[in-house]
C-alpha cells in the first residue's frame, strides 16, 4: 500500500514501520493516525506477517499529538483505530514491539504502550506531558501507564509531565529493555527473532490470555475461559508440528496454521 506519513517494509514475516515526519519528530495529525490505522489493519489480514515493528526516523520516535497542525486549524477527523492505529486496537493477538529511538512524548508513548514490547535506546526519553499545555493523555496512557507499573509510579509520571530516561523507564518497569542507540534496530531484531522461533498460533493464543485476563477480575475466571486463540491453536498444524520436531530433534516448521 502507499503511504505518505511512514515508511513500510515487509520481510521474513516482520512488518517495519517508520514513522516518517521527522521535521516534526514524527508527530501525529489526524491523517497521520488514520494511514496507520490501514497499515496495523493490513498486518492484521496479512498471513505471512507474523510480528510488527514500530520506530521513528530522525532523532523522534514520536513527540506525540501534533500540536501546531491543530493550532493552525487543522481537521481533527476521527480515529477508529486510535492514535497511531494502534491504542484503541483491541483485538489484535499478533505482538507488536515499538523499537523506541528517541523522544516519546504524549502519544508517542501512548503508542509505545499499547506495543507488547519497548525496546529503547539509550537516549530515549518518555514523557507524558500533556497537563502542561492543557490537556491529558486520553489515548491509553492513563490507562495503561498505571497497570504497567502501579498507580503511585504512574502518577509520578502523569501529574508533572516530567521527562524519564529509557534506563529509569526500565527500572520503572514499562520498558523490556535498554540497548545502545546505534545498535536499537539490531538488538530489537534479535528480540523479533526470538519471537519467530516460536509458533506464531502460540504466541497469540499467548498475547490474547495475557490481556484478557488482565482485563478479568478473578484468576479463576481467567483460567476457565474459553479464548478462540487457543482453539485456534489447538487445532493447528502448528501444534503436531512442534511436539513432533522435538521428538525428531529438529527445529521447527513453523506455517502458523
Amino acid at each position: 500500500m502507499e503511504t505518505q506519513y511512514c515508511l513500510v517494509e515487509k520481510n521474513n514475516h516482520v512488518m517495519t514501520v517508520r514513522l516518517n515526519r521527522p521535521d516534526r519528530l514524527n508527530a501525529m495529525h489526524p491523517p497521520a493516525n488514520i494511514e496507520l490505522g490501514h497499515v496495523f489493519d493490513d498486518f492484521e489480514s496479512d498471513d505471512d506477517m507474523w510480528v510488527a515493528v514500530i520506530t521513528g526516523e530522525g532523532r523522534g520516535f514520536c513527540a506525540g499529538n501534533d500540536l501546531r497542525y491543530q493550532a493552525e486549524g487543522g481537521k481533527r477527523d476521527p480515529m477508529p483505530r486510535g492514535f497511531g492505529g494502534l491504542t484503541s486496537r483491541w483485538d489484535m493477538v499478533k505482538p507488536v514491539v515499538a523499537a523506541v529511538n528517541g523522544v516519546a512524548r504524549g502519544g508517542g508513548v501512548e503508542i509505545a504502550l499499547a506495543c507488547d514490547l519497548i525496546i529503547a535506546s539509550d537516549k530515549a526519553v518518555f514523557a507524558l506531558p500533556e497537563p502542561k499545555v492543557g490537556l491529558a493523555a486520553l489515548a491509553g496512557g492513563l490507562n495503561r501507564l498505571p497497570r504497567h507499573i502501579g498507580p503511585k509510579r504512574a502518577l509520578g509520571m502523569i501529574l508533572t509531565g516530567r521527562h524519564v530516561s529509557a534506563q529509569e523507564g526500565y527500572e520503572l518497569g514499562f520498558v523490556t529493555a535498554v540497548v545502545p542507540h546505534d545498535e536499537l534496530m539490531q538488538r530489537t531484531g534479535e528480540w523479533v527473532d526470538q519471537i519467530l522461533a516460536c509458533s506464531p498460533l502460540s504466541v497469540r493464543a499467548s498475547k490474547d490470555v495475557v490481556y484478557r485476563s488482565l482485563s478479568t477480575g478473578s484468576l479463576r475466571e481467567s483460567m476457565e475461559a474459553t479464548y478462540e486463540s487457543v482453539r485456534r491453536l489447538q487445532h493447528s498444524e502448528d501444534f503436531v508440528e512442534g511436539p513432533k520436531a522435538f521428538a525428531d530433534k529438529r527445529p521447527p516448521q513453523w506455517k502458523g496454521r
